[in-house]
């Protein structure tokens, strides 16, 4: 089968483009040309690679529909009305199977936990989950009224080496970790008890394959790629000092005075944005139809992307 996977160099393309390729499927890598994957496999040189810019090529459906794939991998997908032309030009394709990746931003606040990928969800916080929101209800309803063959697969954080992981703060910047390295006093936001949800970038190419190789049972659904556990802010910067050797020294501020303590409107309001969707994310039905079974835990995760850090000097102790 041929498979067409829009932006297989990244995060996820990087695990999944070579177990495709491993399992038989003919595969299109769909790139910009501007990054190659994360971590190098012989299987890529049996990868037929395609530059094209979605932001660039006005048409850039209809060349992806001229592919005739029976599979079509969507990672890269941040507009509805990309979401819409895709499946417009896909419907006159013999396209088997459309999976788009979402993410957990698109439940914004959650009020129910465990949360439901099927679930209801409420209207997101940002542009960005409004997006995902939106594909998936256009995709929902698409599946139900005319039976495209669509499957919404939402990551959480996605993490492992090689980039920049989402810290103790909530955000991307490195910084705290060469303080807890220190055995610095740090500072968390409110009470520390809100949840993050890092997932290594191999469990949510896992999902995407089981979704693949479980066509069926994926059809029409939701499914949440996170691990099976996450951290909170305090356990994820207890974590952290243990990982360095070093006594935990954490105190807590009012989400006014940490900001203050922070002093980068950028950081605070990516911290923001991340804390304010704490929830826990249910894969049960994950692990029921498509048999899903996450290989790093939390810790794992975070811990192989500090290791990575060290490697590459993104931090310095």
């Amino acid at each position: 089968m041929k498979v067409v996977v829009i932006g297989g160099t990244g995060h996820i393309g990087t695990y999944l483009v070579p177990e495709l390729v491993k399992a038989g499927y003919e595969v299109i890598n769909i790139t910009r040309g501007q990054s190659d994957p994360y971590l190098q496999d012989s299987a890529w040189n049996k990868v037929e690679q395609v530059i094209l810019d979605r932001d660039k090529e006005a048409d850039f459906s209809e060349k992806i529909a001229e592919f005739d794939a029976d599979i079509v991998v969507d990672l890269i997908n941040f507009q509805l009305e990309d979401t819409k032309e895709m499946v417009e030009a896909l419907k006159e394709t013999k396209l088997s199977h459309y999976l788009f990746c979402s993410s957990i931003w698109a439940h914004g606040r959650t009020e129910k936990l465990p949360a439901d990928p099927n679930t209801v969800k409420k209207e997101a916080l940002d542009d960005y989950g409004l997006n995902k929101f939106y594909s998936e209800q256009y995709l929902k309803e698409q599946y139900r009224q005319n039976g495209f063959p669509a499957t919404i697969i939402m990551p959480g954080q996605i993490s492992g080496p090689g980039w920049l992981i989402i810290s103790p703060f909530g955000n991307i910047d490195p910084e705290v970790f060469e303080k807890i390295a220190r055995g610095e006093k740090i500072y968390l936001p409110n009470f520390g008890m809100e949840i993050l949800h890092h997932v290594h970038a191999a469990d949510v190419a896992q999902m995407f394959f089981k979704a693949i190789t479980h066509r069926n049972q994926a059809l029409g659904e939701s499914f949440h790629a996170v691990a099976k556990d996450s951290f909170t802010l305090y356990g994820y910067a207890k974590a952290m000092y243990e990982f360095f050797g070093q006594k935990a020294d954490i105190d807590f501020l009012d989400w006014e005075k940490w900001c203050d303590y922070i002093d980068d409107e950028e950081q605070t309001e990516q911290t923001y944005y991340h804390i304010a969707r704490s929830g826990f994310f249910s894969i049960e039905n994950a692990q029921k139809l498509i048999d899903y079974q996450p290989q790093y835990s939390t810790r794992e995760t975070v811990e192989l992307s500090i290791k990575s850090y060290l490697e590459r000097e993104v931090i310095e102790i």
